[in-house]
């Protein structure tokens, strides 16, 4: 018991660290590669638990409330769903990626056609967006994913993927549907209360379990960077500016919902789970997609930490904008009486 209650306080304190804890999964997983080859293995196995985690704590309550007007999450989860992969795929063919550099197209191409990762709300809430629409939006795009992924797929990769499209939106569906069922199940059998009594405990095994995923894939970026430096560097660069590109581009496309909304949307769209794909190929991809997926974690782990200050900040200006205006409605209403 003594061993059972250290490892809990200890998984609850590592829970409370937030975004530091996961900017610095990515720092470990760089620096011990021996830990990337004993857990690669356990990849989707690993993605697998996230999801059941992720699933468990959901918050149904506000999931049928956003459902209630869905025109926001509906176009949310077609925007992320649908138009991010296609546009990124013309554009690939427009560009000539396909012949030029088909493993990096390839890797490309799964990061478009992924839905957001199911960790997405939980980051949201550590920056303070608004977890209950990102998870709405979430569940939407999750549940497109089993069919657009064979349709992209098969449009854009065709012989590019050793997995046959149907194959893997059968893939994606089994592990979809088996995760929710095991998280919906915990759910039930432990209840909200006692979940969000414990969400410190929980954030803590989702960072272990982050841990190996990011171990896992990080494997090999220390002599990667030693072999080829300038093509692990511009690789990173590329992830970044992908990222920045479908945030920014996603806030905008939703400014007009409010700002608030622009910018818990623009965060899920960015956070791209290349896991998943990983775990519904069984990791069988080339050598330059598995070290772009790796490169590609560092805008998704270091982001929450990043853009914390920053949506702080855009949100309290929001704020006191909207404070200013019902300060200003109030005063012309006096002086019109």
């Amino acid at each position: 018991m003594p061993l059972l209650n250290t490892s809990l306080t200890l998984l609850a304190w590592l829970g409370r660290q937030g975004t530091r804890a996961v900017a610095a999964l990515v720092v470990i997983g760089i620096a011990v590669p021996p830990l990337g080859a004993l857990l690669k293995p356990l990849v989707t196995e690993t993605i697998f638990v996230l999801l059941c985690l992720a699933f468990m704590r959901v918050d149904l309550g506000a999931f049928r409330a956003h459902l209630r007007r869905p025109a926001v999450v509906l176009a949310a989860g077609v925007w992320t769903g649908m138009l991010i992969p296609l546009l990124g795929g013309l554009l690939g063919i427009a560009t000539g990626l396909p012949e030029r550099a088909p493993d990096l197209f390839l890797a490309l191409m799964l990061q478009c056609i992924a839905s957001p990762i199911m960790a997405a709300p939980a980051f949201a809430s550590l920056i303070g967006l608004d977890a209950a629409l990102v998870l709405a939006t979430l569940i939407a795009s999750t549940a497109l994913i089993p069919l657009t992924a064979p349709l992209f797929t098969a449009l854009f990769l065709g012989p590019g993927l050793t997995l046959a499209p149907l194959d893997l939106g059968l893939k994606l569906g089994v592990i979809l549907a088996g995760s929710a069922g095991v998280g919906l199940l915990a759910r039930q059998l432990f209840g909200l209360a006692t979940i969000e009594r414990h969400k410190e405990t929980i954030n803590g095994c989702n960072i272990i379990f982050l841990f190996i995923f990011v171990a896992a894939i990080m494997e090999n970026i220390a002599a990667q960077t030693l072999a080829a430096p300038l093509a692990t560097v511009g690789l990173t660069v590329l992830g970044f500016v992908i990222y920045g590109v479908i945030l920014l581009g996603s806030v905008l496309l939703f400014w007009r919902a409010g700002r608030e909304r622009a910018l818990a949307l623009g965060f899920l769209c960015s956070q791209r789970n290349m896991g998943l794909m990983l775990a519904a190929t069984g990791g069988a991809l080339p050598e330059t997609t598995w070290l772009y997926f790796a490169l590609a974690q560092f805008p998704i782990y270091l982001g929450p930490y990043l853009l914390q200050p920053l949506v702080r900040r855009l949100l309290v200006d929001g704020s006191e904008d909207r404070d200013a205006t019902e300060r200003n409605h109030h005063s012309s209403s006096r002086r019109k009486t």
